[in-house]
């Protein structure tokens, strides 16, 4: 379990330590103590420059991670940012995906489904569409389309009209009952994205260079600036998931959420800040799927070295 204290303005993370841990060497011991890393026969623990802030959640896990993730707060931006335009965002989520999604390309009129990505769609690290689509109900410019001029959809809504009413987003609004609880953002299709499903055991970015819509079980990274390519080798590193794994709720068998607001707390450094040779080796390393690679170039670029043999470990 990790525990946090108080002492003078400064926080300690920590925890037992494993049965067969025993005390780190000399040379190894000062190089902690110079990371502020604590080392004790029962327990690790880290001593963080200051005291939790805000209403936020603090992080948890591994107490040298912890630093490090602390450090990097300090040093970088996060990932969502005004100035290189970078957006983390939720796919769609609808209140019925039994009504609203389908592999029926003849259910309704053509325009109005929309090809949807799903999280099994990644799963191999390419993304490869398994023909599901939203049955759309949203015109492009943000309100719902008239039924009566969409008869097969109208005859298809109005045939599932009764449990789509009890969802509690059509009763707050009745004459609304067929929308889905998000609304369509119709720039999003076309837009590349880096999608990351909700649950996985370990950082797994997968890129749409455009054309579909993400499924409620994918979250997505738009950006102005990045070369998304680049931005998903630095995302596929130990160093990014030491974020998420920080501050997420795990699921059983240490299964880590990559959901929104878990996403924002990744630190990056500027994209500008890459040297060509950097970028063209986080690219290699994100088309191979080599985590490995992608974490020795974080490592160096996030100048956390002292902290390789936990990343390497975790």
């Amino acid at each position: 379990m990790t525990t946090a204290a108080a002492t003078n303005g400064t926080a300690a993370a920590g925890r037992p330590a494993h049965a067969d841990e025993t005390p780190c060497s000399g040379v190894v011991n000062r190089r902690r103590e110079e990371l502020g890393l604590v080392t004790h026969p029962r327990y690790r623990g880290a001593r963080l420059p200051r005291w939790f802030e805000g209403k936020d959640s603090w992080p948890g896990g591994d107490p040298d991670l912890v630093r490090m993730v602390e450090e990097l707060k300090d040093r970088f931006p996060t990932i969502e940012d005004g100035e290189t335009g970078t957006r983390i965002g939720m796919g769609i989520a609808t209140g019925n995906d039994g009504v609203f999604i389908t592999t029926d390309p003849d259910l309704v009129e053509r325009d109005r489904l929309l090809p949807l990505s799903m999280a099994a769609d990644g799963a191999t690290g390419t993304l490869t569409w398994s023909k599901h689509y939203l049955v759309n109900p949203w015109e492009k410019i943000g309100k719902l389309v008239d039924l009566e001029r969409y008869p097969r959809l109208q005859r298809y809504l109005e045939a599932h009209r009764i449990e789509l009413c009890r969802r509690h987003v059509a009763k707050k609004a009745s004459a609304n009952w067929y929308r889905t609880i998000d609304k369509v953002n119709a720039e999003l299709t076309a837009m590349p994205k880096l999608l990351f499903p909700d649950m996985k055991l370990t950082t797994h970015p997968v890129l749409d260079p455009g054309g579909l819509y993400p499924h409620h079980n994918l979250y997505f990274v738009i950006s102005e600036k990045w070369d998304l390519e680049v931005l998903g080798g630095l995302l596929m590193s130990k160093v990014a998931e030491a974020f998420v794994s920080a501050y997420c709720v795990k699921m059983r068998g240490g299964t880590l959420r990559f959901q929104a607001q878990y996403l924002r707390r990744i630190r990056v450094p500027a994209p500008d800040s890459l040297s060509a040779n950097d970028r063209e080796s986080l690219r290699a390393a994100f088309a191979a799927r080599d985590s490995r690679s992608a974490t020795e170039i974080a490592v160096r670029l996030y100048g956390v070295q002292g902290y390789r043999g936990v990343l390497d470990a975790d």
